[in-house]
């Protein structure tokens, strides 16, 4: 598969997030890692230098998320819920399920948070969701057996 044709799906926010990320950690981490690899170095003995190994890997780690976060940043389509009262990334659902009501964002897989209720449209419950009306029932397959959900509202 061709990863340079392959679109990052990002709502305005999230690509926000990715670059002020993105910003952190080349103006501010990665200059103070170096600093502390310098003067590790500095220290004497590499062999028995743990503080030179730990931000070593720190500095790889870090370009690592750099390259990772550009290589997002370039393939970045925004997206926008369209009021098509469809269902779609970007949308704010308002769904019933297990006799309660749950609000979900559906995102791109980037941004998905599920603890912040961010749900990747590639997810199951996100897939499941994609295209729905309000009035439309969803099945999502889970570990304990299958979820009904009932769309509410759509945002």
């Amino acid at each position: 598969m061709d990863n340079h044709s392959h679109q990052q799906l990002l709502t305005k926010e999230g690509l926000n997030a990715l670059k002020a990320e993105h910003e952190e950690l080349v103006k501010v981490k990665r200059p103070a890692t170096v600093i502390r690899l310098s003067d590790a170095r500095e220290a004497g003995d590499l062999s028995e230098n743990s503080e030179y190994v730990a931000a070593k890997q720190d500095l790889a780690f870090i370009d690592g998320r750099i390259a990772e976060l550009e290589e997002i940043i370039r393939a970045a389509k925004i997206i926008s819920s369209k009021a098509t009262g469809q269902i779609d990334i970007g949308s704010k659902v308002i769904l019933h399920v297990n006799g309660k009501k749950e609000e979900y964002l559906l995102v791109g897989e980037w941004e998905a948070d599920p603890m912040q209720k961010k749900i990747s449209h590639e997810s199951p419950l996100g897939k499941a969701l994609l295209g729905k009306k309000v009035g439309e029932m969803v099945e999502v397959e889970a570990p304990a057996g299958k979820i009904k959900y009932k769309v509410l509202e759509i945002g």
